[in-house]
């Protein structure tokens, strides 16, 4: 248990994860009634080849540092894939050996800021490690005012009407974002930021309460949005996700349409229709410190 007689982070994930394995798929009969969903303690046990008391003192928070041999093994009982087993591991390190992120305001370099300027088809933009957008190009502004810098893509995501209008596939996207959110943020799950975002979020969106109860963790950095946009129509476009080294979390966004289609043709039509309003001044903005 926290201090205020909360769960553990650790405790937390454990169960939320059990509850989503069916005993069919691990080769257990599922024989009489079940209480809780999932599988039980006693069978994450058994499968993970550990004591059952053990097992309930993790789940309970009673024993927050377990060797990583014994969480592998436990990942496998559960079927966790690579990624959220490696962030099995970043819960049950202590916080006092984790590397802390620096309360200084999130700065982007000047050269990644002039690089993104320069590209006249490639929607870009960089967000902080809570997804709090810090840079932008304006054709990513201009294909959608939510990726202007002082924005937050997981709030925008699940609050704003407009945003959910433009992405044709809003379920998916919101489906996307929340396990991506736990993977850019890592164990750290009671920084103020993300206590706030998530706070925020969970009295407001039924359906984010119910993806982050999950405990998805996955960063999926390729992928395909489908745009409805309001001045150019439908946009097929690939984004890419980079990390950039050298920084607190920070990750370079990208879009771009497949060369020759018709969404490379509506997107250059954006481009144009953005260098029209356009003044020299505004080639790239940034957020204020905060």
């Amino acid at each position: 248990m926290t201090a205020n007689g909360d769960p553990s982070p650790l405790a937390k994930y454990l169960r939320a994860r059990r509850e989503l394995v069916q005993p069919a798929a691990v080769g257990i009969s599922d024989t009489g009634s079940r209480r809780v969903p999932g599988l039980r303690r006693e069978e994450v046990a058994f499968l993970a080849g550990v004591s059952s008391d053990y097992y309930v003192r993790l789940e309970q928070g009673r024993d927050r540092h377990p060797s990583e041999q014994v969480l592998v093994s436990i990942a496998n009982a559960l079927q966790l894939d690579e990624e959220a087993t490696a962030y099995l591991v970043q819960l049950a390190t202590s916080p006092s050996t984790r590397r802390r992120r620096s309360r200084r305001p999130e700065k982007v370099g000047d050269g990644i800021r002039t690089l993104i300027s320069t590209w006249p088809l490639t929607p870009a933009y960089i967000h902080g490690a809570y997804m709090d957008v810090l840079a932008a190009n304006p054709l990513a502004i201009a294909l959608s005012p939510f990726n202007a810098p002082g924005r937050n893509s997981v709030l925008d995501a699940f609050l704003e009407t407009e945003l959910r209008a433009l992405h044709a596939d809003w379920e998916e996207t919101t489906a996307r974002v929340v396990p991506y959110l736990r993977s850019v943020a890592g164990p750290d799950v009671d920084d103020p930021r993300l206590v706030e975002i998530v706070g925020e979020l969970s009295v407001r969106s039924e359906r984010f309460r119910k993806l982050w109860a999950r405990q998805d963790v996955r960063h999926k950095a390729t992928g395909i949005s489908l745009l409805q946009h309001p001045q150019v129509g439908p946009l097929e476009l690939h984004y890419e996700k980079l990390q950039i080294p050298g920084t607190q979390g920070q990750t370079l966004v990208t879009y771009h349409a497949l060369p020759g289609s018709d969404s490379e043709d509506r997107l250059r039509l954006l481009a144009s229709l953005n260098d029209s309003a356009r003044t020299p001044t505004n080639a790239v903005r940034m957020a204020t410190d905060r």
